[in-house]
């Protein structure tokens, strides 16, 4: 009976913390790709207009060489869009990609929102290498991110109905 008072609070001591975690207070802050990228991606957009626009200014002869490209760039950039899929709740939290497309080809996808967890920040770049390959939202789940993958690959298929 000496014993058993002093077993039974350290046992509720040692589980207090456990009763306390949550697992979803380690997923409440959100991956965001969109912050990152998108500063080189517009540096690399901005770097074909400034070449293009040097040529021009060079001299005469040089204005018919880059009337062309400038034509093509127009023409690209009209055809290259970007479609967000819905945001999906998931047991792990919310996930949302934006999809780009140049004509009908997949050429990027973001995540928008993601759970920021270890597994989620794995499976993040082999799930965006999995869609450029197959051109579709009919890729694998990845192994540890099963909740984060199907909703990756609910909102990735719904980006590209939309842009249909």
């Amino acid at each position: 009976m000496k014993r058993a008072i002093p077993v039974l609070a350290l046992s509720v001591a040692g589980l207090v913390p456990v009763w306390l975690y949550s697992p979803a207070a380690g997923h409440e802050g959100e991956i965001s790709e969109i912050a990152a990228p998108e500063a080189p991606q517009q540096q690399q957009s901005a770097a074909p207009q400034t070449t293009s626009a040097a040529p021009k200014t060079t001299g005469s002869a040089a204005a018919p060489k880059t009337t062309q490209p400038q034509q093509t760039q127009p023409q690209q950039q009209a055809q290259t869009r970007s479609v967000s899929g819905p945001a999906v709740n998931t047991s792990e939290g919310t996930v949302q990609v934006q999809v780009t497309f140049q004509g009908t080809k997949i050429t990027d996808v973001k995540a928008l929102r993601a759970p920021n967890s270890n597994p989620t920040r794995m499976a993040l770049p082999l799930l965006k290498q999995s869609a450029l390959k197959a051109q579709s939202a009919d890729i694998d789940t990845v192994s540890g991110a099963t909740a984060t993958s199907e909703g990756y690959k609910a909102s990735l298929q719904a980006a590209i109905d939309g842009a249909k």
